[in-house]
């Protein structure tokens, strides 16, 4: 951890003061306390457990603001810290709810259950959400697009019809692709990783995912330019624009490969998938599946019994707990298996990204129409 020169220490005093000031901010000792009748041991272990866990939350959130408002160097994989906080802050709190039901409190803004977060924490979480864009900001040298969802969407479509697919199972594979994209970017093209130095660019994929991506691509393009030169054109463009360059930092390449890597094979499936989930929002969440935990995902949907089909490894279970499924609280994280409808249920931090892929989807659409 980088030392903090005293400017920084300053700077982040102010960020702590104003962080603090926020409207909805709140003591650190949290509201449990008024509560009236004593406490349990148990119930005041998990209260402090939780005022330890925002203190800790609100430090290091005030750490990496000092440290980028000074332009002082950051540690590797600076947002590890702040997601480990952020989950450790979200834990305690489920924990304090299960011990006293009586503090789940009003809904939030981000759409998490109310007895995961208190909605007096937004605050913090915007600040969180405000310096993971800053510490994964797009390289220079990233080659934008004027329209990345539209790119998500016929690159996915195109990909799904050379796989055979009729146009309202290639409309899914566009919607669920645009979801991917949300799921892992917020939106954002080109984006790097606070939290990891493989996974980098608009579909977050890795070199070698990358150029598997690339080869697969090659493979199809051909049968795409039967039916849609005028995309196949766009592609000559981008690969000739990102030619000497990572192309995972041109969104265009970046969505291309990525699909063609993880999702292109299973976009056959498409029709099954939509015919067990009717939910689009499910949809999206077993896709973004197939980047978290692909084997067993494929497994489920081939067992015929998909949200029946119960996972038990707990390799495949701490997959899932490093990415905010069965994460949070100690009775989530005793967990030993679950089924994959259970799982489905417990992406619920995914909810709002796909809500507002859905949303941008639906309005390209009508923009076509």
């Amino acid at each position: 951890m980088t030392t903090r020169s005293r400017a920084g220490a300053a700077k982040a005093a102010l960020a702590l003061s104003v962080l603090l000031a926020l409207p909805g901010s709140f003591s650190l000792t949290s509201a449990a306390m008024a509560q009236p009748g004593a406490l349990t041991t148990q119930q005041s272990d998990v209260l402090k457990a939780y005022d330890d866990a925002l203190s800790q939350f609100k430090s290091i959130l005030t750490e990496r603001r000092g440290q980028i408002n000074s332009k002082e160097p950051l540690p590797n994989l600076p947002g590890q810290a702040l997601y480990l906080a952020r989950v450790q802050m979200i834990s305690t709190y489920k924990d304090l709810t299960d011990e006293l039901p009586s503090r789940i409190g009003r809904p939030n803004k981000f759409g998490l259950p109310p007895a995961y977060f208190d909605a007096d924490a937004e605050p913090l979480v915007d600040e969180y959400r405000k310096l993971f864009d800053i510490m994964e900001a797009a390289p220079t040298n990233a080659q934008k697009s004027a329209t990345p969802f539209k790119d998500v969407a016929d690159l996915a479509v195109a990909i799904a019809r050379a796989k055979g697919l009729d146009a309202a199972s290639a409309d899914a594979a566009g919607r669920i692709s645009l979801g991917l994209f949300f799921a892992e970017t917020n939106g954002n093209q080109n984006v790097g990783n606070a939290r990891s130095n493989t996974y980098k660019g608009s579909l977050q994929t890795g070199p070698s995912e990358d150029r598997n991506g690339r080869r697969k691509w090659d493979a199809i393009k051909p049968s795409i330019a039967a039916f849609d030169p005028q995309l196949i054109a766009r592609d000559d463009k981008e690969e000739a624009r990102a030619r000497d360059m990572d192309h995972r930092f041109n969104h265009w390449t970046a969505v291309r490969d990525g699909l063609m890597n993880a999702h292109a094979d299973l976009f056959t499936q498409i029709p099954s998938v939509v015919k067990i989930l009717k939910d689009p929002i499910d949809q999206m969440k077993f896709f973004e599946l197939i980047q978290i935990v692909p084997t067993p995902t494929r497994s489920a949907l081939n067992s015929g019994r998909l949200l029946d089909y119960r996972i038990s490894d707990p390799r495949i279970m701490r997959y899932l707990r490093n990415n905010s499924i069965f994460a949070f609280g100690r009775a989530d994280r005793a967990r030993t298996s679950a089924t994959f409808r259970e799982i489905l249920d417990a992406m619920w931090l995914f909810n709002k990204k796909f809500e507002r892929a859905l949303a941008e989807y639906e309005a390209l659409k009508a923009k076509k129409s």
